[in-house]
């Protein structure tokens, strides 16, 4: 782990020495480079979206190995689970009155076929909401704290491009800027990602099974979001067959 990392990890803005010019050129190139991949994926049509996605997840790869610091400034320890706990847990309850109330308003979107089929419907988005959160913490929130001045414009910075790379969703934009502002200041507080990768993945489900597919285009966003039609994303509504 480098000194810069152990300054970040460990004092105070106050306490902490000034981090090197290089240091911080270096951080805002990664971070200039890593989001111009991700909105090339966003917003490059199909089939060469497919090929950009390797590009930038390879990238993106590279990146993380050359300046890797160790798992554990990166959120990925035990230290602090058990206290962060509550996290995924008021997620839960989140979920808990969103799914009690578009079970009234008929909006519920459930897969056919029980537990099985609701778990190989959204495992592969629960990971996806992983890789999600380990970008915003891991990778960019870590690199505004070296790039900027202080916490607060370090926890904006990266909440607000996490929540840019959702546009033109407004409901997604909306929802991830509020969970990016939330979800880097409770890193900053446990400095443990699980819990963060837990709520992640159950307030998206949540949105995903309460908000008409019309209304946030299947989760889509970016060209997808654009290109969306209604008609070729039917999905089952809990007690009203197809949307």
């Amino acid at each position: 782990m480098t000194q810069d990392a152990e300054q970040i990890g460990r004092s105070s803005p106050a306490q902490a020495e000034p981090i090197s010019t290089q240091s911080k050129r270096r951080a805002a190139i990664e971070m200039a480079v890593a989001y111009l991949l991700i909105l090339s994926v966003v917003w490059t049509p199909r089939p060469a979206q497919r090929f950009l996605w390797i590009v930038a997840a390879a990238g993106i790869a590279i990146i993380v190995w050359r300046s890797f610091e160790g798992w554990k400034p990166m959120g990925f320890t035990t230290a602090n689970f058990g206290r962060a706990l509550w996290i995924p847990g008021a997620a839960l309850a989140v979920t808990a009155i969103a799914v009690v109330v578009a079970a009234r308003q008929h909006t519920l979107r459930l897969p056919l076929g029980g537990p099985l089929a609701f778990i190989a419907t959204y495992i592969a988005y629960a990971i996806w909401t992983a890789v999600q959160q380990f970008l915003l913490q891991s990778f960019f929130l870590l690199r505004f704290l070296r790039v900027l001045p202080s916490r607060r414009m370090a926890v904006l910075g990266a909440a607000a491009i996490f929540a840019a790379a959702h546009l033109p969703n407004p409901v997604l934009t909306l929802a991830t800027l509020i969970w990016g502002i939330a979800a880097c200041l409770l890193f900053l507080r446990y400095r443990n990602i699980y819990p963060l990768m837990l709520a992640h993945a159950v307030l998206g489900i949540t949105v995903a099974i309460t908000v008409p597919g019309p209304v946030v285009h299947n989760m889509r966003v970016g060209l997808g979001y654009l290109m969306y039609r209604p008609h070729e994303h039917r999905f089952p509504v809990h007690g009203k067959g197809l949307d």
